[in-house]
């Protein structure tokens, strides 16, 4: 399974187009190939999935009950706008105007590791996400996930 870490900053061509900042591409295994599906974020920013993250995650969603409304709704809206993108010949990858448009992407962006994906932010948008969180309330928020983490092991 292909894991990131770090947080880079990249511009956006008038074109929609970015350079993959070095420090994901020397994450990518040599031997997988460097092909992506793009998708909305929960939050209003960017996902770039690795195919390989991708198809599982894939493989799961089409597993689930059709006839529950649901599992339709989230299909629906998790899905929609998913696209495959691949390196162009000068190993930048496109930016679908829609979806640019659902995370209000402008020049600047920050890339962010998401475990086995990328957040693709508007700069401006994931500073004042950082700065609406105290040190505090991020260590509540720390405490609570990890504890229920460690309840469910305890289970």
């Amino acid at each position: 399974m292909i894991s990131f870490i770090g947080e880079y900053e990249s511009t956006i061509d008038t074109k929609g187009r970015f350079l993959l900042p070095s420090g994901f591409k020397k994450q990518i295994p040599e031997t997988e190939a460097a092909s992506f599906v793009l998708n909305r974020g929960f939050e209003k920013c960017l996902t770039l999935y690795p195919i390989q993250s991708w198809q599982p995650l894939f493989e799961e969603i089409s597993q689930l009950n059709d006839f529950d409304p649901k599992v339709r709704e989230f299909r629906r809206y998790f899905l929609n706008g998913a696209t495959q993108i691949e390196f162009d010949g000068a190993g930048r990858l496109l930016l679908p105007k829609n979806l640019m448009e659902y995370a209000g992407l402008g020049k600047d962006i920050v890339l962010v590791s998401a475990v086995n994906k990328i957040e693709i932010w508007d700069k401006i948008k994931y500073q004042q996400f950082f700065d609406s969180m105290s040190p505090e309330t991020f260590s509540n928020l720390a405490n609570e996930v990890m504890n229920r983490k460690n309840d469910k092991l305890n289970s």
